[in-house]
């Protein structure tokens, strides 16, 4: 995989970008991490929605899903893609949903994959996951499963994914260690009712032979209509800070919470927003997106069923040509100044947060994370419309009764670590 002279990473029409963020010159890189700012010709890793097809309805879907698409990509045309993943060099790709298990060739894609050296991590609620699946799959090289699981108990689990989803996932689980599969994955979705968990989510994982991963909770899809609710608050953002200092090293975080970095030693990863640098989403209908968490027109980069034009005209088709030609992410490989947050004294280590949370609260996006730990995007929170908020460009929840429907009532699960000062329990105390 070589480097390539600019970067893609952007939202879908640069020019409607607010703010417009200004170009600076490039400065020396020498650092790897300051090359993944500009880009690769291949993304390391990419996440592939499948399906948006769910046997489930959790509260903070990212991607609002529930029914399928009927337009979502074929059994060949699927086989296609991963054609081009494996001419790309494609490292793996990280496939979701939905739930991708409930499409009839999911097996067999997966086979596919494989067999043209494509790696393949795919997200499951677990209800699928059988003894004889669990067989399959810990025989099955270059495969890696992430059961996922929001709370350390059946009441703050099943109040956000589902009756009975709990009892789900520890049954996949058990058929993942019986069957003699090592490292597959706990997959976690922070949020304030679970924080206080975090010691029990490793125990669990430790007891099935699992690694456990933590993710952040963004207000994208479904998950828009919750965030105020379920995100964690300014005393749970420390603790859990200071819980992946002390478990950071068996624990993946994914670079979800490279913004906490702003409290002192950055958490082991890239610690970088990667969209359209070296990670991007590509939606069941073919849709490429920058970041898997911004699944929006704003930041949709093209069709791989209609490729792209080079800078010459000449039409480069499906995914590698959207990668590599498309107008968005070719702005977001630009170097940009991150407007007010350069001035702040964490800025090297946060890089000014999640472009997917700013958005979808309404902030710009060369402000500060909504969930800046110096307190520097309260105001300009408290200012948004939320009338007028950016919702999710497609919705496919499902619009009648679902059997395993969450119950949204979530008890409130207290942070262990006494704050030390008052600035720990808000970072805006006594302003």
């Amino acid at each position: 995989m070589t480097l390539a002279p600019e970067r893609p990473d952007a939202l879908a029409d640069p020019a409607a970008l607010e703010p417009v963020l200004p170009v600076r010159p490039v400065p020396a890189r020498n650092r790897l991490v300051d090359q993944f700012e500009l880009g690769l010709d291949a993304p390391i890793c990419l996440t592939w929605e499948l399906t948006y097809a769910c046997n489930l309805s959790c509260v903070h879907c990212l991607s609002s899903s529930g029914r399928r698409d009927p337009d979502e990509l074929s059994t060949e045309e699927c086989k296609a893609l991963i054609d081009t993943f494996e001419r790309m060099q494609i490292f793996y790709v990280n496939i979701g949903g939905g739930e991708p298990t409930v499409r009839s060739d999911f097996w067999e894609l997966l086979d596919y994959a494989v067999e043209h050296h494509v790696g393949v991590k795919f997200s499951t609620n677990g209800f699928r996951i059988t003894p004889e699946r669990a067989a399959k799959l810990a025989a099955t090289d270059y495969v890696d499963v992430q059961i996922s699981m929001d709370g350390a108990t059946a009441e703050v689990n099943d109040a956000v994914r589902g009756a009975g989803t709990y009892d789900a996932a520890l049954r996949a689980m058990a058929n993942m260690q019986a069957a003699g599969m090592t490292d597959f994955k706990l997959s976690v979705v922070c949020t304030r009712h679970n924080i206080g968990q975090l010691d029990e989510f490793k125990a669990i994982a430790d007891t099935y032979g699992a690694q456990l991963r933590l993710t952040r909770l963004r207000p994208s899809g479904r998950g828009a209509d919750v965030w105020d609710e379920l995100h964690p608050l300014p005393e749970q953002q420390r603790e859990l800070y200071d819980w992946l200092v002390a478990n950071g090293d068996r624990v993946l975080t994914g670079d979800s919470f490279f913004h906490l970095a702003a409290y002192g030693d950055a958490l082991p990863g890239l610690n970088l927003c990667g969209a359209g640098r070296v990670v991007c989403l590509v939606d069941p209908v073919g849709d490429v997106y920058a970041c898997p968490f911004a699944i929006h027109d704003r930041f949709k980069a093209g069709n791989v069923r209609r490729g792209h034009a080079d800078a010459r005209g000449t039409q480069v088709d499906g995914f590698q040509g959207v990668w590599q030609h498309s107008e968005l992410f070719a702005d977001l490989r630009n170097p940009q100044t991150g407007g007010a947050c350069t001035q702040c004294s964490a800025y090297d280590a946060c890089r000014g947060g999640c472009m997917a949370a700013k958005f979808f609260t309404g902030l710009p996006l060369d402000g500060p994370d909504p969930e800046c730990v110096k307190g520097n995007s309260t105001e300009a929170l408290a200012a948004v419309d939320r009338s007028v908020l950016p919702g999710q460009s497609q919705d496919h929840s499902h619009t009648g009764t679902v059997r395993n429907a969450p119950t949204g009532v979530v008890p409130l699960t207290l942070m262990r670590r006494k704050p030390a000062s008052a600035c720990d329990e808000s970072p805006v105390a006594g302003m």
